[in-house]
């Protein structure tokens, strides 16, 4: 099986508990001091992302969860080829786990840590 290309991804997301949600923006913006580049809200999910070196680092508040998940973008050159190679190596798929713009040509997987992945070209 020929391995498709795969680099990181734009994006970084911390899925935060509503709870959790005020006092998460907060430590990146203030204590950290974190430049915003996007904030606003997408019902039911309010949402805010920090410039992170050469990524975004979205924090999102997720109020199905009880605790914090972090989630990562991977970019590949052929998704009909990625999509081969992880059902291969037995890479699980989670499609609903949160749904995806029309637009974009993509798909979820978890790591066997339980490390979401939007695999996107």
């Amino acid at each position: 099986m020929v391995k498709p290309n795969f680099e990181p991804g734009d994006n970084i997301a911390i899925k935060v508990p509503s709870h959790q949600y005020d006092r998460t923006v907060l430590f990146y913006k203030d204590v950290l001091g974190l430049e915003i580049v996007s904030a606003g809200s997408q019902e039911p999910q309010e949402r805010m992302a920090f410039k992170f070196g050469n990524q975004n680092l979205w924090i999102n508040c997720a109020p199905e969860t009880s605790q914090s998940e972090l989630w990562l973008e991977v970019k590949t050159d052929n998704i009909e080829k990625a999509a081969e190679y992880f059902n291969h190596h037995q890479a699980v798929r989670y499609d609903d786990i949160e749904p995806l713009a029309r637009e974009l040509k993509g798909f979820w997987i978890s790591s066997p840590a339980n490390i979401f992945h939007l695999i996107n070209e």
